[in-house]
């Protein structure tokens, strides 16, 4: 039986929601210990900046966001896109570990080398562009989405390397440290998820959602995003 109400034309609204960051700083200071051990025999052959020295870190918050789109109709299937706006309270993630190995090199070298890293990563906001389908029935219309998504985040990177030589050189290189960070910086996601819109009038709806966009490395830093928000809308 087709839908009594109708879920065609443009649909606006606001909402609020609940982020959860999982960010994976494993490769967060590569590029530093690289530059620090640069043309060096250990980095060629041992490779310390491929070192995983720190560990994935969760983080949480609360955001408030809106979203602007288009829906077709024809009969109960319901096609949309829209484009939206999402705002953090605080997503800030940060941590800080070490690592030591003994590594031996083709020049007869022995190696004690400590690695102590640190990076933090905030989404200060981001916005997406998602496709959506839906099959409408009463005054429910459940849907799945797929789109893109583009962030702007904050970082900051510092990495110390200490090396200590024995066997053909005794010696202690470092301890040498780098830091890395700027501010502003985009990246592009991919954008997945389902949710529900009901009607509580014939122009007016309620959204609840769930969102999962994966973000492409940050200097390194690899985040992804998971949300869950309701919503208040409007068609019209």
């Amino acid at each position: 039986t087709a839908s009594p109400l109708r879920w065609d034309g443009i649909v606006l609204g606001a909402s609020y929601g609940y982020n959860s960051m999982t960010t994976d700083f494993g490769s967060a200071t590569g590029s530093s210990i690289a530059y620090i051990l640069r043309n060096s025999t250990l980095e060629s052959e041992a490779n310390p900046s491929g070192w995983t020295t720190l560990p994935n870190k969760v983080t949480t918050s609360n955001q408030w966001g809106g979203f602007l789109g288009y829906n077709w109709q024809m009969e109960q299937l319901v096609l949309g896109v829209d484009i939206g706006y999402n705002h953090p309270s605080s997503l800030d993630s940060s941590t800080a570990d070490s690592i030591s190995r003994i590594v031996t090199t083709s020049d007869s070298v022995t190696h004690h080398v400590t690695l102590v890293s640190s990076a933090s990563l905030m989404l200060t906001d981001y916005g997406t562009l998602r496709a959506r389908a839906g099959y409408a029935f009463g005054q429910f219309l459940p849907y799945a989405m797929l789109g893109a998504a583009v962030g702007r985040f904050n970082y900051a990177n510092s990495a110390t390397v200490t090396d200590v030589q024995t066997g053909a050189i005794v010696g202690t290189f470092g301890p040498v440290t780098q830091t890395d960070g700027q501010s502003d910086i985009f990246s592009v996601g991919f954008v997945g998820g389902a949710g529900i819109d009901v009607a509580i009038t014939p122009n007016v709806f309620l959204r609840g959602e769930w969102e999962y966009i994966y973000f492409s490395a940050v200097n390194g830093i690899k985040p992804s995003l998971n949300t869950v928000r309701a919503g208040l809308g409007i068609r019209f």
